[in-house]
Formats: structure tokens, C-alpha cells, sequence
């Protein structure tokens, strides 16, 4: 099985890191029907970042809109899926670099059941050229 590789919308929202803040977003997207693709979360000075990657980028900003969430403008990044073994990440990391692209940031994760994902960040200049060397959908 080969890695699927696809160029996704994400926005994020700034909020206060205290405890409960991504509980009571994320209750409140799933209370208007919102499916994430990937969610990432990470303070950012005295507050914290919180990333989403909708399913749906248009019900997605209306939801949150509806739940009064301040979001971002829409952004690019990437989300990998696929057969889990030694090496999947080491891979893509090896083909960007290749290309003299640099990774801002990247979670990978193992999914189980012989599954991985990973979700990755590049410059926004660098996007399409990432897009092609990944063999982005």
C-alpha cells in the first residue's frame, strides 16, 4: 500500500493555555457536526495555538463562526497517511529535503493496525513545490 499524501486547508486560533480551552472548541465543533481531519495543539508564549484541519473547510468556518471562534486566515499544509513501517516519516522527510525544502513543523503519528499519519507544515512559498515533490492530491 502507498502513502496518500494531500494538500489540506488549516486554520488555527489563539486561546488561553489553561486547562479545558481545546476541550470546550473541540466540544463545540462536534456539537455542529464538524469532522477534523487533524487537530494539533501547542502554547505560544503565555497563550496556546491550536491548529484544525477540517474535512469540510466550508462548514467548518461556519461552525466556527456559529461558536465564535476568531480563526486565522486559510493555510496549507500537508496530511500523509499510510502503511505504517520503519521509516514511513524518514521517507517524506528525505524527499523534502532532497528537493532544499524545509519542514517547519511536523506530528506523526502511529495510527495501529499497521496504519500511520502525519501532518506536515512547509513555507507557504515552498507549497507547491512540496505539493509536486510529495505527489500531492
Amino acid at each position: 500500500m502507498t502513502d496518500t499524501v494531500r494538500k489540506v486547508d488549516y486554520f488555527y486560533i489563539e486561546a488561553p493555555n489553561k486547562p479545558g480551552e481545546g476541550a470546550k472548541v473541540l466540544s463545540a465543533l462536534q456539537e455542529l457536526g464538524v469532522n477534523l481531519l487533524a487537530f494539533s495543539g501547542f502554547p505560544q508564549g503565555r497563550r496556546a495555538q491550536i491548529d484544525f484541519v477540517p474535512e469540510d473547510t466550508v462548514k467548518f468556518k461556519a461552525a466556527a463562526r456559529k461558536a465564535g471562534l476568531k480563526l486565522s486566515a486559510r493555510k496549507t499544509c500537508f496530511l500523509v497517511q499510510g502503511e505504517d513501517r520503519i521509516g514511513a516519516v524518514a521517507e517524506i522527510m528525505g524527499k523534502l529535503s532532497e528537493a532544499g525544502i524545509n519542514v517547519t513543523a511536523i506530528d506523526a503519528v502511529g495510527a495501529g493496525e499497521g496504519r500511520y499519519g502525519a501532518i506536515l507544515w512547509v513555507d507557504p512559498t515552498a507549497v507547491r513545490k512540496a505539493a509536486k515533490v510529495l505527489g500531492a492530491a
